[in-house]
């Protein structure tokens, strides 16, 4: 797969989820759909697999998903069973910062 930018569109093997890549790291860093690799969004997927048991969590539309330093973000276009990873980690959904309170 080529690198990663922002605007990348992907979509699971194993499920229906499918992504847009909001922010992400420097390097090819392999990114996955309940436990196996994404694929651009353009590419026929011959048969679906199943998500793997440890990476079935799922995924919510218009969710934002991150790793733990917040160098990947991806944003949900579309739900699915499986859940999204980043070098065999799963990646967390990003928490709405709170807005300063107008006293």
């Amino acid at each position: 797969m080529p690198e990663l930018k922002a605007g990348t569109r992907l979509k699971s093997t194993v499920c229906t989820t499918e992504v847009i890549v909001v922010k992400a790291p420097a390097g090819d860093v392999p990114v996955t759909c309940g436990g196996a690799p994404m694929v651009p969004a353009t590419e026929t997927v011959a048969e679906k697999g199943t998500p793997s048991p440890d990476a079935a969590g799922g995924t919510a539309l218009g969710k934002r998903y991150v790793n733990e330093d917040e160098t990947l973000e991806i944003l949900c276009t579309k739900a699915g069973e499986g859940s999204l990873g980043l070098n065999g980690t799963l990646l967390s959904l990003k928490e709405a910062k709170p807005l300063p309170a107008s006293d």
